[in-house]
């Protein structure tokens, strides 16, 4: 099998998505960090953190970033490397894991707390002049408020 072959077959497994719902040994965690050499750095839904390993299959064809969502089942001969990644989660699957009623709460809750932090950490350009325009509803009250003042 050549390489671009092989490639799309992984491809295809990754956004074909056959919807299995995780084994009794299998866990959805979050990716924290890449440590290098196929490892990752997770946190599990009780905080826990360890190191999990990309199988061969998916390395030079699938990349995984901090704060991406994973399923990964246990290992038993290993120390510090305490799982392998069996899927990587996309849209999809974790709107259909929310659905079933199968996806952690607190993955839920870092969510909604990063996307309100998202927004306070946008970089305003200071080089720039920033002009505040008023929508037709601004420009209607204040002329309301100024013939206000004036009669009293």
């Amino acid at each position: 099998m050549s390489k671009i072959t092989k490639r799309k077959h992984v491809m295809n497994e990754v956004m074909w998505d056959d919807y299995a719902l995780p084994k009794d040994n299998q866990s959805i965690v979050k990716v924290s960090r890449s440590r290098g050499n196929n490892l990752h750095e997770i946190i599990t839904p009780q905080g826990e953190e360890y190191l999990v390993s990309m199988p061969t299959k998916f390395r030079k064809n699938i990349w995984v970033k901090r704060g991406d969502y994973v399923l990964v089942e246990a290992i038993t001969e290993g120390d510090k490397v305490k799982a392998e990644i069996v899927k990587i989660m996309n849209k999809d699957s974790i709107k259909y894991y929310k659905e079933q009623k199968v996806w952690p709460e607190e993955f839920d809750d870092d969510k909604k707390e990063s996307e309100k932090s998202d927004s306070d950490d946008i970089f305003v350009n200071t080089n720039r002049v920033h002009k505040q325009y008023l929508t037709s509803e601004d420009s209607n009250s204040s002329v309301d408020d100024s013939s206000d003042s004036e009669s009293e």
